[in-house]
């Protein structure tokens, strides 16, 4: 029987010392034709593991429906990991962060009244424990000392940072090992002292999150790991980028010097990301410090194999650094090529905006008191007779509205921006549009309700009476004809064989794109991002369709495939 144990100062494979050399690989994020072909490529950097989140709101979005097949099959990709030799590493969390839409926790959990999130609250214990198990029974088989390799399983995700509840942390050791995890279970924390002491227990192995002064932070991470190996199980290589802002990158020399230090030091490394992969659909999260801040699309991170699946400069700088502590194979894989290009013209279908449906409420009802699950809900009510101009203020946006009266555009309102008033002319309907931009993925701001939240006031009155419209991104259709304004757009478009693209958006305004029904995610020209990714098994060989629905404006009804990706402005 295979073992993977901790020694007094090293990780022990069948008693000999070993140091971890591992990257982080989110299957939610990547398509499932695409799992074998990445861990391939992370494999030929001299990776000797790969470690992934668990995604419980992939995996469960409704509650009692668990999924664990297709896109969420985590059985299939941890096996895939075994076929490629390498080790796996698993953190179930329940709370991931990863910047994903609340931060991997279930909309159906976090909306549930009176419910304490990431502590020993009753309500959340109960659910937690049913998550772990279902998790726990695709993992506890996988694990090294019953023929699987599976080696390492973390508790909780960054805790320190967000609480001190020893009570909660002990419930999900106990569960953990009640449902036979028999590995070595690890936290993570930044190496900040008060964050460390908070977010673990002493018969738990700590593990470091950074991404620079290696030597430093490995030296407080032993001020509190006394014994045992050092790991950094989250080697910051890059970073996300949000709408409004620049494409982060990091120097692929100055990574590589720290992940140098690191190996050097005997110490094991997850480097975070090995291969970000894409925000698919409306799953990417947002962060919220005084801004809200939605991430975009691209989950690219600047990592070493970028977000189509091929290795960068950094990847050859890593694999260099590797190569001085461990075998690294002899295949690199080639250079990412260029991907066809070609424009596909579009009819214009005219409005998609849904009907007016639901039952009139006194007040606006939330995304969560609908059950709606979308990034849009449409919100109808009867204004009272007045003489324009007047004030309509919202207590809270959540999180971008368009602003209709009598089906005439007036505004759009931000909460990016901190919007929540316009000058309202006469007229006897509003209608308000209302996205959301993607769910806060980190503190405590996870789980908030999204939609109109609270009172809306026309000059200073209540209004009442309220119509809300789900919008179901998978049956709206156009209504008329033409491109202007808010639009149904569809297009077809030939390929010789199945095909990485490049979907150029940096011509329309504010939307999202499908590829034979495969959601490829949000658009938006507020920077940085300017293509779309469409992953090659999502197009075929002969006839495709691209949809767009646009919300705000579609100056041409054309779409451009480029040869290569676009994300955005670099720093100065």
């Amino acid at each position: 029987m295979t073992t993977f144990t901790i020694g007094e100062t090293d990780f022990l494979l069948d008693g000999r010392p070993h140091q971890v050399i591992s990257g982080t690989l989110h299957y939610f994020r990547i398509h499932p034709e695409h799992w074998a072909d990445r861990i391939r490529t992370a494999k030929a950097m001299g990776l000797n593991s790969i470690e992934t989140y668990v995604a419980w709101n992939a995996h469960e979005p409704v509650k009692g429906e668990w999924d664990a097949t297709g896109w969420n099959d985590l059985g299939r990709f941890l096996d895939l990991i075994a076929e490629e030799g390498l080790h796996a590493i698993v953190r179930p969390g329940p709370y991931i962060c990863a910047e994903w839409h609340n931060g991997g926790l279930p909309v159906w959990l976090t909306s549930t009244p009176g419910i304490g999130i990431r502590r020993s609250e009753p309500q959340f214990v109960e659910a937690v424990t049913a998550y772990l198990r279902r998790v726990y029974e695709i993992v506890a088989p996988r694990q090294i000392d019953r023929g699987g390799n599976v080696v390492l399983v973390q508790i909780e995700n960054e805790y320190g940072a967000y609480g001190s509840d020893e009570e909660y942390l002990r419930e999900l050791v106990r569960v953990t090992k009640e449902a036979g995890i028999t590995v070595p279970l690890t936290t993570v924390d930044q190496p900040m002292p008060w964050m460390l002491e908070a977010g673990s227990l002493p018969e738990l192995h700590l593990t470091g999150s950074f991404g620079s002064r290696s030597a430093e932070r490995l030296e407080t991470l032993r001020e509190h790991q006394r014994t045992g190996p050092l790991m950094c199980s989250e080697f910051w290589d890059g970073w996300f980028d949000w709408w409004g802002s620049i494409h982060h990158t990091t120097d692929p020399a100055a990574s590589a010097h720290d992940l140098d230090v690191l190996l050097a030091a005997g110490a094991s490394v997850n480097i975070y990301m090995v291969h970000g992969g894409t925000n698919f659909g409306t799953t990417n999260g947002a962060n919220d410090k005084g801004r809200f801040d939605p991430i975009v699309t691209s989950y690219d991170y600047d990592a070493p194999i970028d977000e189509s699946g091929h290795p960068t400069a950094k990847f050859h700088a890593f694999r260099e650094v590797i190569a001085k502590y461990a075998p690294v194979p002899a295949d690199v894989p080639a250079p990412r090529p260029a991907a066809p290009a070609f424009t596909v013209s579009l009819s214009g279908e005219g409005d998609w905006m849904p009907a007016v449906g639901g039952s009139p409420r006194p007040a606006p009802a939330s995304f969560e008191q609908l059950g709606h699950l979308g990034p849009l809900v449409r919100y109808d009510v009867d204004l009272p007779a007045f003489t324009g101009p007047a004030a309509l203020v919202f207590d809270e946006v959540r999180d971008l509205a368009w602003v209709h009266v009598d089906g005439t555009p007036v505004g759009r309102l931000s909460r990016s921006l901190h919007e929540r008033a316009l000058t309202l002319p006469a007229g006897s309907r509003l209608t308000v549009l209302v996205e959301d931009q993607g769910r806060v993925n980190y503190a405590d701001r996870l789980g908030e309700a999204k939609g109109l939240i609270g009172e809306v006031t026309l000059n200073g009155e209540p209004l009442t009476g309220w119509a809300a419209t789900p919008v179901d991104l998978d049956t709206v259709e156009g209504s008329g004809t033409g491109a202007v304004g808010r639009a149904f757009l569809r297009g077809s478009f030939d390929l010789d064989a199945p095909a990485d693209l490049f979907l150029d958006t940096a011509a329309w305004g504010k939307g999202y794109a499908f590829v034979n029904g495969f959601f490829l995610g949000r658009y938006w020209n507020n920077v940085p991002q300017n293509t779309l990714y469409v992953p090659g098994p999502a197009t075929r060989a002969g006839a495709n369709e691209i949809v767009v629905l646009e919300l705000e404006h579609a100056p041409e009804p054309v779409a451009r495939f480029v040869a290569e990706p676009s994300l955005g402005q670099l720093e100065e």
